[in-house]
C-alpha cells in the first residue's frame, strides 16, 4: 500500500529491442521506465540495444500478481511475445 492507504497500481511491460529482441518488467510508470531504458539506465540487457519501443503492457496489477504475469510473459516463446503486440506502442521518437 503506498501512503495514505492508496493501492499501489503496478503493469507489466514488454520492451522491443532494436536487435528484435525482447525485454519483460514491472513498474509503477512504464513512461518513465522507458525513459530510464532509454538512457542506459534500466536493466543491463537493454543498454546498447536501441532504438527501444514499448511492444506491449497488461495492467494495473498489485505487487504480486503484477510479479507473476511477469514471470508468465517471460516464460512465452519469442513467436509469442511478437503476437502480443504486432506494432510498437511508443516508438523511439
Amino acid at each position: 500500500m503506498a501512503f495514505g492507504g492508496s493501492p499501489v497500481t503496478w503493469w507489466v511491460y514488454v520492451i522491443r529491442c532494436g536487435d528484435g529482441s525482447f525485454y519483460t518488467g514491472i513498474s509503477t510508470d512504464i513512461a518513465r521506465r522507458l525513459a530510464q531504458h532509454r538512457r542506459g539506465q534500466g536493466a543491463r540487457y537493454t543498454r546498447g540495444r536501441g532504438p527501444l519501443g514499448l511492444w506491449w503492457c497488461s495492467g494495473p496489477y498489485n505487487h504480486g500478481t503484477a510479479l507473476r504475469e511477469e514471470r508468465r510473459v517471460k516464460r512465452l516463446t519469442h513467436e509469442d511475445k511478437l503476437a502480443l503486440g504486432g506494432e510498437l506502442l511508443h516508438d523511439e521518437g
